[in-house]
């Protein structure tokens, strides 16, 4: 007979791709990992992993197995939504992130209101970027996930993730208090093609973004200054050093010496949550994103009372379409 919580160990090693990996997601030893990976192996009769340079692979065995663990922990995982959904009761845990305007800006009213209506509900949460949120969801280390894309430049979303738009958060472009521009309004983005650009560190999908939008508006920007933190974005664009983008989400006081352009075809991110299809039913979820969706609906471009969205067909919470 195989063994369910071995199987989940397999999972998440065919998930994270290494039993190191595997070992963090689990929160637990890599020497726990591979001493249930083996046991694991004697029941399956046959080898599951072969080693790949200084690391593991799956074998063909391994990967069969892996295929079928993966099914049957998302019945699992569906079985136990709908025992929560038949009790009815928001209770237990939940994992929550979101990416860091919206960890400033949304989530800390949210877990408030769930803190007051559902005192027996656990939140934990954490800051992530948005890409590292929907990894997160998809390996199981998250129930729901605050993630964004750009009006311009969608997300790909993994299979069997349900999602609920919450609202559109506008950007602004931030300048010196001294620039040319900085007392107009409806500009276009062109007019800062010879400006210096303080931005997001490469490789993140906001840097990505920036640089596709305006490149799709003829010029290539050059980067003087790169800082992950948006106050020290804004330090360096107070002291004079370039322009940069300001979402108003989570932006706060704009710092003296700072002033904000709108830009005339407006900058848009789409902001929603994520979290697993099989796991729609759960009553804990449900809040959750009632909370997300609620505290977004009287943000400017909130998406109204359309319902969820872009979930599997038969999924999303209250009746979502495909």
């Amino acid at each position: 007979m195989l063994n369910l919580e071995r199987l989940r160990i397999l999972d998440a090693v065919a998930r994270h791709g290494s039993v190191s990996g595997a070992a963090d997601g689990l929160h637990v030893t890599t020497s726990a990992v591979s001493q249930q990976l083996a046991k694991l192996e004697r029941e399956a009769g046959q080898p599951l992993l072969a080693k790949n340079g200084r690391g593991v692979r799956l074998t063909d065995a391994g990967r069969l197995l892996a295929d079928h663990a993966a099914r049957i922990l998302s019945q699992v995982e569906i079985a136990q939504s709908d025992l929560e959904a038949q009790r009815g009761r928001v209770v237990g845990g939940l994992r929550i992130s979101a990416f860091p305007t919206a960890a400033r800006g949304l989530l800390p009213g949210v877990l408030a209101a769930l803190r007051s209506a559902h005192p027996q509900l656990a939140v934990c949460s954490q800051e992530l970027e948005g890409e590292d949120g929907v990894r997160g969801v998809v390996r199981g280390d998250l129930d729901v996930a605050v993630v964004l894309d750009w009006y311009n430049k969608p997300t790909a979303m993994p299979e069997g993730m349900a999602k609920r738009a919450l609202f559109d958060d506008i950007a602004d472009i931030a300048v010196p208090a001294g620039h040319p521009l900085a007392g107009a309004s409806d500009v276009e983005l062109e007019a800062f093609a010879q400006d210096e650009w303080i931005t997001w560190p490469e490789g993140e999908f906001c840097r990505e973004w920036l640089m596709f939008t305006l490149g799709g508006k003829g010029f290539e920007p050059r980067i003087a200054h790169v800082a992950g933190e948006h106050p020290t974005q804004m330090a360096l664009i107070a002291a004079g050093l370039g322009v940069g983008v300001a979402p108003r989400l989570g932006r706060g006081p704009i710092p003296d010496g700072v002033r904000v352009v709108t830009v005339r075809d407006a900058l848009r991110r789409h902001v929603y949550a994520i979290w697993r299809a099989d796991a729609d039913r759960r009553p804990s979820i449900r809040a959750a994103v009632d909370a997300l969706y609620a505290a977004g609906a009287g943000r400017e471009g909130a998406p109204g009372d359309a319902g969820p969205e872009g979930a599997p067909e038969g999924t999303g919470l209250g009746g979502a379409t495909g």
